[in-house]
């Protein structure tokens, strides 16, 4: 039986920002519906009305208007519509009716991603103030499909930013930077290292990754003249890390890891907070960028750029980052399933006997280190 396409769930995020855009100038280029089979939470209403602004695209894209995932066609951009039809359409600015559109399509989403009727998650940008409801308290995406996919403290979500290039994840993420250092503990950083090196393996298919440490103070605390932390809780951290298989390096100063381009050197970089490894991050790969939730059992990926209010329904909008996250999506997907069937049957140690007696007993469930093999 032949298999069906990754089936990608697209959220058209606060539909008076650039979501919409994005979304129809990244799927009028026929090819896309070759590699995956896309479904898109949102309104007609809203994709017709910003399809109208694209005048310079020769192919618009017409929907397959579908009631369940399930229907979705190949070979078609699918949409599912799950926002009112009264719901006002007023780009570039923040109302109440926009967050709640926003949330109506990623919580229709979410539902039809745990029915498994599709394969991986794309959300296009939202506006993390007007969203806010008694159904949706959180700072973004990536702390609500925790909350969402969580079970009992199971899963733990990790932010990356992701390229060919260069990939950063972060220990702390939407936290003010005022209490960035309070939240920073040996116990955290081990955990990011761990969550990290395993989606480097399983999620980018990398068999043993190398990870930098990036510094919280000047100069690397510059041996404890301007701050401790680097000897207190980084380095015990990655020491920690390192008992679990995890190869660490660093903590480096982070102005002097990117501008001599020291970061081309490790598979993964892990910042302290979210402006040390976001600001290079876009300054150098912005339009590749690709936010990626790892740590949790699904793959959500999403475009590295906001709601873009001040460009929205003007047809300036660059639809690079949301297709990279689209490629990023299927690729992960990919990768996941690999690794599963890779480590299905895993094969159990060989034990030698060295003595060379018939009736010496070899105890197989016993660990021993290589050198005694």
């Amino acid at each position: 039986m032949e298999e069906r396409l990754i089936r990608v769930g697209i959220t058209q995020g606060d539909m008076n920002g650039v979501g919409y855009e994005v979304i129809l100038k990244t799927f009028a280029e026929e090819m896309m519906t070759d590699i995956c089979t896309p479904v898109i939470y949102g309104s007609l209403k809203a994709l017709q009305y910003y399809r109208d602004t694209l005048t310079d695209i020769t192919e618009p894209v017409i929907p397959n208007v579908i009631a369940r995932a399930e229907e979705a066609e190949e070979g078609r951009v699918n949409l599912i519509n799950c926002v009112a039809a009264d719901c006002p359409i007023a780009p570039g600015e923040s109302t109440a009716e926009g967050g709640m559109a926003a949330f109506a399509s990623l919580e229709a989403a979410v539902a039809d991603l745990k029915r498994g009727v599709i394969d991986t998650l794309v959300t296009a940008p939202i506006n993390k103030h007007n969203i806010q409801h008694d159904g949706f308290h959180f700072p973004g995406h990536t702390e609500y499909l925790e909350a969402c996919f969580g079970e009992n403290g199971v899963y733990r979500s990790l932010m990356i930013l992701t390229s060919d290039r260069l990939r950063v994840a972060l220990v702390t993420g939407h936290v003010p930077l005022a209490s960035v250092a309070s939240h920073l503990t040996p116990e955290a950083i081990t955990d990011k290292l761990i969550l990290f090196n395993t989606s480097l393996k399983e999620d980018f298919g990398i068999v043993r990754p190398r990870i930098a440490v990036l510094s919280l103070n000047p100069h690397a605390g510059d041996a404890g003249l301007l701050g401790e932390e680097e000897e207190t809780v980084i380095r015990p951290a990655m020491a920690e890390a390192k008992k679990k298989g995890v190869l660490s390096f660093g903590p480096y100063a982070s102005d002097g890891f990117f501008g001599s381009s020291t970061f081309q050197l490790f598979d993964g970089v892990l910042a302290m907070y979210h402006d040390q490894g976001l600001a290079p991050f876009k300054a150098l790969v912005m339009d590749e960028g690709v936010n990626f939730t790892a740590g949790l059992p699904i793959v959500r990926t999403s475009p590295d750029h906001g709601t873009a209010y001040d460009i929205a329904g003007r047809n300036r909008a660059s639809e690079a980052s949301f297709r990279q996250a689209i490629y990023a999506s299927i690729d992960i997907y990919r990768n996941r399933e690999a690794y599963r069937q890779a480590t299905l049957h895993p094969l159990r140690k060989e034990f030698v006997d060295k003595v060379g007696k018939d009736n010496v007993k070899l105890d197989l469930t016993q660990e021993v280190e290589e050198s005694e093999l």
